[in-house]
């Protein structure tokens, strides 16, 4: 009996040791803090091309209204994991992000993690954003700042109780998610490069462009290859030379530019917003984002 009990003792440490090891592995840790020097000054001229590159307006403006700068969120998005909605970015100090610091944006769009150091569901596309650049980062700041606030949040998120509980999305991190690191494929051709950061990190194309595992990760194999809608709303196509290879650089420009395809059809549905903020980038940027879309390997379509 003195064994047995022992033996059940011993047991419940490991257990109690296991489970504290858990819950400090799964904590959120931010990148920053706030004395961090990292964080270069910014300039708002400049962040508001990272905002258009960034596409930050289609998810983060207020449905149902035309201003593409009244970034008080709502917008839903569905998913197999539920349906989330989209925050308030708007400079509001009660109901969007008014009081936050650089280093607070910082942390949000690097590591994944709030200013409560929760973690971030990875609808909001960190794993891409990881990749900015600090100096990017400043400037998206110091522009998000010169934005009008809107008052209003966005309803909670309409998820399953299992997926409510955040310190679970450490396991996908863990997985999946390499804080600070881009897919980018880097030749050392400024042009190519250019459009590397674009396409990769700030565009984050590849998440929608690609198809996920069970557990909402791309699969590597699909990168850009296309997939399902991640919102179950149809197919999103391969750019990829298997899918547009015998489109040129002006092509893809051209469609970048005016939405319009060589073949004298139209990019619709979600890319109608994608080229209102790429019309909105500068000639040399658009170049950059058809030199590297080129550049990618073949993949085959995956089947729908």
């Amino acid at each position: 009996m003195e064994l047995r009990r022992t033996l059940i003792g011993g047991a419940g440490l490991v257990l109690a040791a296991g489970l504290s090891t858990l819950w400090v592995l799964s904590d959120a840790t931010p990148r920053f803090n706030a004395e961090d020097n990292r964080i270069p000054a910014g300039d708002a001229a400049r962040g508001k091309l990272v905002f258009i590159a960034a596409d930050c307006a289609s998810c983060h403006a207020r449905p149902g209204q035309p201003d593409r700068l009244r970034l008080g969120g709502g917008l839903s998005l569905a998913s197999p994991f539920g349906t989330f909605r989209v925050p308030n970015i708007s400079p509001d100090p009660v109901d969007g992000i008014g009081t936050w610091s650089v280093t607070d944006l910082a942390n949000a769009l690097i590591a994944g993690v709030s200013p409560e150091h929760k973690h971030y569901y990875p609808a909001f596309p960190y794993p891409s954003y990881t990749g900015m650049a600090l100096q990017d980062v400043a400037d998206l700041y110091a522009y998000l700042r010169t934005l009008p606030p809107v008052a209003g949040r966005a309803p909670p998120h309409d998820l399953p109780l299992i997926f409510r509980y955040r310190r679970m999305i450490a396991g996908w991190k863990w997985l999946f998610f390499r804080e600070g690191r881009s897919a980018a494929s880097l030749t050392g051709e400024p042009v190519h490069d250019r459009g590397a950061y674009l396409v990769e990190v700030l565009g984050h194309c590849a998440d929608c462009h690609s198809t996920r595992n069970v557990l909402g990760a791309i699969k590597p194999k699909t990168r850009f290859a296309g997939g399902p809608d991640p919102e179950g709303t149809g197919f999103v196509p391969n750019i990829t030379p298997d899918g547009i290879g015998d489109w040129s650089e002006d092509d893809i420009v051209r469609a970048l530019t005016t939405g319009d395809t060589p073949n004298h059809g139209r990019l619709g549905s979600s890319m109608t917003d994608v080229v209102a903020n790429t019309a909105s980038l500068p000639e040399s940027d658009r170049r950059a984002i058809a030199r590297y879309i080129k550049s990618l390997p073949a993949r085959p379509t995956p089947k729908p």
